[in-house]
């Protein structure tokens, strides 16, 4: 066998490929075989048919056919390897010549990963927020502790902010009830704006007994987005008590003894979450201030792909779980489908690209994943999707996924690399060392995910190719 390649453009080439007759030989004896035991011929047993016979009977052509086909693929695969070409998605083969006896020459037509040069990094500097947490940031958090700790009682009085109501419901669309239109025995907590909007309205000043009716769009069920006129009946109103702010409520809701206990212990929490948030913020900054350093072609078939994965996604999974279509998500955010459609080419060509560079560090820096790193993205990953460790385990080796996760994980060690050699202050002038964030590498596992989005298009890509 003999290829060349010819570079289309930076992200496409042709291989031309020639294979002499006498190397199809393998192909052409299955073919024969593969035919034999699929037809019958009077006066042959059944898979000891000659294959002049079968040339006569259903033609050489068919054989050929047969054989190209199974051959494909190898002196393909073979061609790949020997030009050490990265491909991404399956081939557009043409046969432009098959000559019986003397030869099979065909072409394949696919995309490559393009050629990325990583500039120096060490100049990028960024700016993040800074970790300041005010007295009135732990008087909040302390007072939503307190509010978890509220009890509620029954009190004969109209409904004001902050009761907990209970209430039946009817939603009727065009005069009609819905079947899933009717609840009883629903607990609301007025100003929460859990349920429909115009509830809190329709219930202030409402005491047991009494009813209200107003309109609202629908969030969920059959009708979600329609208009529909609601009729709240309230059946309790319960005012709501705080516990008091003392040593007594800290040992009740915590494990410290005094409130001035809870309440530092709060400050350090808000200073970790603050800090856990400014480390995500420098790494989401480097990144595209790396992006804006490197030149990266992205195959258009490839983008082509992303946009309908993660239009697909948002409109059966996302969406469909909350009773949405994309008309009526577009019109909650404002957005026409041509604004809708430039962003959700940005997004995928964003991700495209994060994908390319961080695994052109990742190759330029020679990172490897260990178990223990493997392990530990394994768990979060499970975690997020709702699966026990085990389930989700069982279904990356099932799913052939684990090269995937492999390089989730080796992209979040390039862009922790990219932080480290990155200048990071915050917005009073301080320079931030991240390595003292011990769950640093975690972090920008993650943060290189949300970045890219996971880019699922790129991944079945490559598990194709």
């Amino acid at each position: 066998m003999k290829s060349a390649v010819e570079t289309l453009n930076p992200t496409r080439v042709r291989l031309s490929i020639e294979v002499p007759f006498e190397e199809l030989k393998d192909s052409l004896d299955a073919a024969y075989k593969k035919i034999n035991q699929q037809v019958t011929v009077k006066g042959f047993r059944k898979g000891k048919i000659p294959a002049r016979v079968i040339d006569q009977r259903f033609g050489r052509g068919a054989v050929l056919e047969e054989a190209v086909n199974d051959a494909l693929p190898k002196f393909y695969t073979d061609a790949v390897n020997e030009a050490e070409i990265d491909v991404l998605g399956q081939p557009e083969v043409d046969i432009t010549e098959l000559k019986d006896g003397e030869t099979l020459n065909f072409t394949a037509e696919v995309d490559v990963r393009p050629a990325i040069e990583i500039p120096d990094y060490s100049g990028i500097e960024v700016e993040v927020d800074a970790v300041e947490v005010s007295d009135e940031d732990v008087d909040k958090a302390v007072t939503e502790l307190r509010e978890r700790f509220a009890s509620t009682s029954p009190v004969e009085r109209a409904a004001e902010d902050g009761d907990v109501v209970t209430i039946d419901l009817e939603a009727k669309v065009d005069g009609e009830v819905l079947e899933d239109g009717v609840a009883s025995g629903v607990s609301y907590t007025i100003g929460s704006g859990e349920l429909l909007d115009g509830i809190d309205d329709a219930v202030k000043g409402l005491e047991a007994g009494g009813e209200a009716t107003f309109t609202s769009e629908l969030k969920g069920g059959s009708a979600a987005g329609q208009e529909a006129e609601v009729t709240v009946k309230v059946t309790q109103v319960a005012a709501r008590e705080l516990p008091e702010l003392d040593d007594e409520f800290a040992q009740l809701a915590s494990e410290f003894d005094t409130l001035d206990e809870l309440k530092a212990d709060s400050r350090k929490r808000l200073e970790n979450m603050k800090q856990y948030d400014q480390a995500t913020q420098a790494q989401e900054r480097v990144l595209e201030k790396l992006l804006e350093l490197v030149e990266v072609p992205v195959p258009e078939k490839l983008l082509e792909d992303e946009i309908n994965t993660r239009k697909h996604n948002l409109e059966h999974h996302q969406l469909g779980q909350m009773g949405l279509d994309l008309e009526k998500y577009l019109e909650i955010q404002g957005k026409t489908a041509e604004e809708f459609d430039t962003e959700t080419k940005e997004a995928a060509v964003k991700g495209i690209k994060t994908q390319f560079v961080l695994d052109e560090l990742v190759k330029r820096e020679k990172l490897n994943v260990n178990q223990e790193e493997l392990t530990e993205h394994l768990m979060r990953r499970a975690a997020s999707s709702g699966m026990s460790p085990d389930q989700f385990a069982q279904a990356v080796v099932e799913g052939g996924q684990v090269p995937l996760l492999v390089g989730e994980v080796a992209r979040g060690k390039a862009l922790a690399v990219v932080v480290e050699a990155a200048t990071v202050k915050d917005t009073n002038g301080e320079v931030i060392d991240l390595d003292d964030d011990e769950d640093e590498t975690a972090e920008t596992v993650e943060a290189a995910e949300a970045a890219s989005e996971e880019t699922p298009a790129e991944a079945e890509e490559k598990t194709e190719g």
